[in-house]
């Protein structure tokens, strides 16, 4: 579980340096180890949002909804 852990810590650090892609992939690798965490699929979605891929983003944002449909942050 720490490596999930740190792999969103480091997402979400590319995310404040604007590095999108970087946070991107950061968050992929942890959405493999764990599809049932709705705050991942959210922050995938914030930084696919960031590079233009919003269809992508809103599927990442449903995604988090469906599992947590009180998830506020869900942009």
């Amino acid at each position: 579980m720490n490596q999930i852990v740190d792999l969103i810590k480091n997402g979400k650090a590319k995310l404040d340096e604007g590095k999108f892609e970087d946070a991107l992939g950061y968050f992929e690798q942890a959405l493999l180890l764990d599809q049932k965490n709705s705050e991942l699929w959210n922050n995938k979605g914030v930084a696919l949002r960031s590079i233009g891929r919003y269809d992508e983003a809103i599927e990442c944002f449903n995604k988090s909804l469906e599992i947590d449909p009180r998830d506020k942050a869900a942009s």
